[in-house]
């Protein structure tokens, strides 16, 4: 194991915006900041907003500071990458950013229903091959999860430059009737509805000077309603 990796996992245990549990990988075991994270964490009642899968934390770091009405909490299971953001918002003393270590699988052990107001997925692992697709993060099993923690017309965003996981949730928001707010398969293409999607992470700055497009979709979870897979034999 590389002494960076060490290094900057020591370092995260002194971070007081980290939260990084014993019981990182355990499922089932609910942890004590969990409903209390406006309390106890963050002491105000501003809208609570999650991005999963957060790697490095850029882009949970950049919304917290252009949206300071807003309580931020990057989520990844990887520390030596979650270290960088954790560090730069530790440093600017960024008050309403809180960085979890979980897996996604394990996040309702974290926060209570109807918590939640929003979730960022941002260039997640697209998991490519219909055989695959129950690993997404915007898959049947993973939105089922997030109703439980979202309130009722929670928003999910999803930005990625993999047009089959574009699709993939596209398909899957039509065929179960969700409301969709906005989608394009070419984000930069048009004018901006949002000022929001103007922010921009390291690798997507890569990607577009690559000449990849940038697709997104944002879309209300209605809490009542279960999500089925639009691929399936049964739906067919």
């Amino acid at each position: 194991m590389g002494k960076h990796k060490l290094a900057r996992w020591a370092e995260l245990e002194t971070f007081n915006n980290v939260i990084q549990p014993d019981t990182v990988n355990r499922f089932g075991n609910d942890h004590p900041v969990k409903g209390k994270w406006k309390t106890d964490i963050f002491r105000n009642e501003n809208p609570l907003i999650l991005e999963l899968a957060c790697g490095k934390g850029e882009y949970t770091v950049t919304l917290s500071e252009r949206f300071p009405e807003n309580n931020y909490i990057g989520i990844d299971i990887k520390g030596a990458r979650m270290w960088r953001g954790a560090k730069t918002a530790h440093e600017k003393e960024l008050s309403n950013v809180v960085f979890l270590r979980t897996r996604i699988e394990f996040i309702s052990s974290f926060f209570a229903e109807d918590e939640v107001d929003e979730i960022w997925i941002t260039f997640p692992d697209p998991h490519p091959g219909r055989r695959n697709s129950n690993k997404r993060l915007t898959s049947p099993w993973f939105l089922n999860l997030y109703r439980n923690l979202l309130k009722n017309n929670g928003i999910i965003h999803l930005k990625t430059d993999n047009t089959e996981l574009y699709n993939y949730t596209f398909t899957l928001a039509g065929y179960n009737k969700l409301e969709i707010i906005f989608a394009t398969d070419n984000l930069y293409s048009e004018k901006l509805p949002v000022e929001i999607l103007s922010v921009k992470t390291h690798y997507e700055n890569i990607f577009l000077k690559e000449g990849s497009r940038i697709s997104y979709i944002s879309f209300r979870l209605d809490k009542n309603k279960l999500i089925e897979d639009a691929t399936s034999q049964k739906n067919r």
